[in-house]
């Protein structure tokens, strides 16, 4: 293989046809000589490089296509690339040709999978003021980008047309990248806020305005000479789009009606459309614009649903984590930042990213005070607005590949680029905080919550499994005329960098039920059966929601939403299931950090469910509900909340209730130390001993309001067990019969009594207190789910104090009778 330079530093590279793979190094071959392995080493090196900057920027919370950027330029001329063995050894001049063939198909397919996932039927319902908003966003932008072409024109060639130039600067400067912008909106958790909706609507219709100047770019490119064969490509392009739409889609429709509902698609069909990818490329790139165009545009005929799903998960990951990074990675690889020099480009460069980014943000600004927005909102709409990503990297490689931009200029908007969407987040960050903590409301727990108006609850769920008890739990919560039912149904889905979950985002975005059922199957099960429930119950309203975060922030999504829509108890499922044998294991760990952080943040009482199969089966009719519920009663606002709550489900007529407080004996410790004479610290175990008394009166009061209200009642049963240690409680709850389905204790956070000494020392899972960890464990061989309460508490007691000063407690929570308050 040889390689010649002639005068003009033009490089003429020879291919040696047969030198594909390597006969080995023991026949003293060298493999990077040869192209299968040299891709393979630069396909991995690329891998790697985004990865590790995927890892170093996740902190900071930096969309990914920042990381495969980054990662392509220190491999490039600019970093690594400066070394010229390593140039010559990993990223010759002879591999070019390979590894940008296989980043285009990379690319292809990917722009395909875009396409696929863009609802083109959400642009006929977007408001005036998205559109308003995708167009003063383009508009001025797009004038820098004519001024700034103008400063640069000194440092460029002048065979390239003027206006094609203008026009390939203004697109790249006013473009607004859609799933990057999905994908950034989901980490600052403001999807489901209007701004969130708006900016996604604006995205989408700035997308699409791109991709329509892009190809008028690439005619006027191609065929600056001759302005007749322009206009032939931009005749055969819109030919090409009415040919997709017109006699495409209807085939693909075909297709789909063929295939019976809840069936597979036929590996054939799946084969046709991969193939119809490569032949729209084909006659795009024949026409003469980009054959991206054509993949886009055939994947935008594509009808949202289980076709489209399927294609998703079969293309996905292979395109998305192994072929795209190599496009990103050629766009750095091409970027040598060594080219610009002198303070004039810098200058140039750090005004484009100023006026570029001040032009979107004004655009938007004059939108908002139109719209009478506040200028808070209109500034961060700009800001997301300027979000940068594929399609800009495509306009700058088509660019440079049509010589309209040169290596300085290339490597000037590739630095734009980077910069202009890194700083997105800290900015938005700074500018736009949606004001959370000033929802106030009184209702936060079920003791304080009247009988006479409407509970509200947050239910979470994680997989379809979660479902029948939650149900069964909704049920036994006794929605009745007097206190209908509000639950709202969190599914929670964990934030992954694909872009279906993009699309998941976007849809929940632009409906007020999440268009998750399209997309993935459990979420129409989950969708489907709570639906089913409302219909057939009387007085209860169940409202599904989508959550979609990483994990690690998924508890704020959880308790924003409580704080919302004003709940008073959150539930979410134990992060473990029963087996077979009766034992219980972990699904996720993840679900239980989502419930230490929920159990910490929440601004409402929560109740973690551990799923034993309530009842077994799911019996929809409310007068077939039998249940047989036990509260497990020791003291302090947990257990006070669990009890309220049972006594909630009391009320309904096909629950037996029974109710187990537990008193220590005369061999109990005492339940505080008594105050050393030594001891300096006086006034705090006094605080100590006051406020345990003050638990003990508001422990008293509802236990007697509960017996003199319920204690007649036939399905009630109140025991009381005197205990001295833990060892004697466990023998207690152990003894009870096994005819309950559902144990209701409290968790019991601060309250340190002697009666489960000993037990937390063994704790599986601390965040389920004594009582709970110990009915939730596969040691305790039980049949009955487990529901553990933790009360919010915030900074006074529920109740506490009147307006002139004095305690009291309102007991019209609980009790069907008049509401009494009581003074002390």
């Amino acid at each position: 293989m040889e390689e010649a330079t002639n005068k003009s530093d033009d490089y003429i590279v020879c291919y040696a046809p047969t030198m594909i793979t390597t006969n080995g190094v023991w026949q003293g071959d060298n493999p990077l000589d040869y192209s299968l392995p040299l891709f393979i080493l630069q396909l991995t090196l690329v891998v790697i490089a985004t990865r590790l900057f995927v890892f170093i920027l996740k902190p900071f919370r930096q969309p990914r296509v920042i990381a495969e950027v980054l990662g392509g330029v220190v491999l490039g001329p600019s970093v690594l690339g400066q070394n010229e063995t390593f140039a010559n050894a990993v990223f010759p001049l002879r591999s070019v040709m390979v590894i940008e063939t296989m980043a285009n198909i990379g690319l292809l397919y990917f722009l395909f999978l875009v396409g696929v996932e863009m609802d083109i039927t959400v642009m006929r319902s977007v408001g005036r003021k998205a559109v308003a908003s995708a167009m003063a966003g383009m508009i001025l932008p797009f004038l820098v980008g004519v001024a700034f072409s103008y400063l640069l024109a000194k440092k460029t060639d002048t065979h390239i047309n003027q206006g094609t130039y203008i026009l390939f600067l203004g697109v790249a400067l006013s473009v607004t990248a859609f799933p990057v912008l999905a994908r950034i909106l989901a980490e600052l958790k403001l999807v489901n806020t209007e701004l969130g909706k708006l900016a996604l609507s604006a995205a989408l219709i700035n997308d699409v305005c791109a991709w329509v100047l892009l190809a008028l770019a690439i005619a006027l490119a191609e065929n600056n000479a001759a302005s007749l064969a322009s206009l032939w490509v931009l005749l055969s392009g819109a030919a090409f789009v009415a040919f997709c739409i017109f006699a495409v889609r209807p085939a693909v429709e075909w297709l789909i009606r063929k295939t019976p509902e809840g069936e597979t698609f036929s590996e054939f069909y799946i084969s046709l459309i991969l193939a119809g990818v490569m032949v729209s490329g084909f006659i795009t790139d024949a026409i003469g614009t980009h054959s991206v165009f054509g993949a886009f545009v055939f994947g935008l005929v594509i009808p949202n649903g289980p076709l489209s799903f399927t294609l998703v998960e079969k293309l996905e990951d292979f395109v998305s984590g192994l072929l795209l990074p190599l496009f990103f990675a050629i766009s750095g690889l091409k970027t040598n930042l060594a080219l610009i020099n002198g303070s004039y480009t810098w200058a140039i460069l750090i005004l484009v990213i100023f006026l570029a980014c001040i032009g979107k943000v004004l655009g938007t600004l004059l939108i908002a005070l139109l719209y009478q927005m506040p200028i808070r909102e209109g500034a961060a709409l700009g800001l997301l607005m300027n979000t940068k990503g594929l399609v800009e990297m495509v306009v700058l490689n088509v660019g440079k590949d049509q010589k309209v931009f040169d290596e300085e200029s290339f490597a000037v908007m590739v630095v734009i680029t980077v910069i202009m969407t890194a700083i997105i987040v800290p900015a938005i960050s700074i500018i736009y905080r949606p004001s959370r903590s000033s929802i106030y409301y009184k209702r936060r727990t079920i003791e304080i919550s009247k009988s006479n108006t409407e509970f509200r609850l947050l239910v979470c769920i994680h997989t379809p499994r979660n479902v029948p008890t939650m149900i069964n739990l909704l049920e036994a919560s006794n929605p009745s005329k007097n206190s209908p039912i509000c639950a709202y149904v969190l599914h929670l889905v964990e934030l992954s960098g694909r872009t279906s979950a993009m699309l998941i985002v976007h849809n929940t975005a632009k409906q007020d039920l999440p268009a998750l059922n399209r997309t993935e199957a459990q979420s129409d099960h989950i969708i489907k059966a709570f639906e089913n429930y409302e219909q057939h119950a009387s007085f209860i309203a169940v409202q599904p929601l989508t959550a979609i975060s990483p994990y690690s922030t998924m508890h704020e999504d959880i308790c924003n939403l409580a704080a919302d829509k004003r709940v008073a108890l959150i539930i979410v499922p134990f992060h473990k299931q029963q087996t077979v044998d009766g034992g219980m294991e972990a699904t996720n760990m993840a679900y239980r950090a989502i419930n230490q952080n929920v159990l910490a943040n929440a601004p409402c009482s929560v109740g973690i469910l551990v799923d034993r199969g309530l009842s077994g089966s799911n019996r929809l009719a409310g007068n077939q509900v039998s249940h047989h519920i036990a509260v497990l009663f020791f003291g302090g606002p947990d257990d006070r909340e669990a009890l309220c709550y049972g006594w909630r489900m009391m009320e309904h007529p096909g629950i037996s209730f029974t109710i187990m407080r537990f008193l220590p004996g005369e061999q109990a410790e005492p339940s505080c130390p008594q105050q050393d004479s030594n001891n300096m610290d006086g006034p705090r175990m006094l605080t100590v001993q006051t406020d345990r008394d003050i638990q003990k009166k508001l422990d008293e009061k509802l236990l007697e309001e509960f017996r003199m209200s319920c204690g007649s009642e036939d399905a009630v049963d109140y025991v009381e067990k005197v205990v001295n240690n833990g060892e004697d409680t466990v023998a207690a709850i152990r003894s009870m019969d096994d005819v309950h389905d559902l144990f209701v204790v409290g968790r019991g956070q601060g309250m340190i009594s002697p009666l489960t000494a000993g037990l937390t020392d063994w704790s599986e899972c601390p965040e389920m207190g004594a009582i709970g960890d110990l009915l939730a464990s596969s040691d305790f061989a039980a049949t009955a789910s487990v529901l553990v309460v933790q009360q919010y508490v915030g900074q006074v007691y529920p109740g506490t104090e009147t307006p002139n000063g004095d305690d009291y407690i309102d007991f019209s929570h609980c009790s069907t009778s008049p509401a009494a308050k009581v003074y002390s």
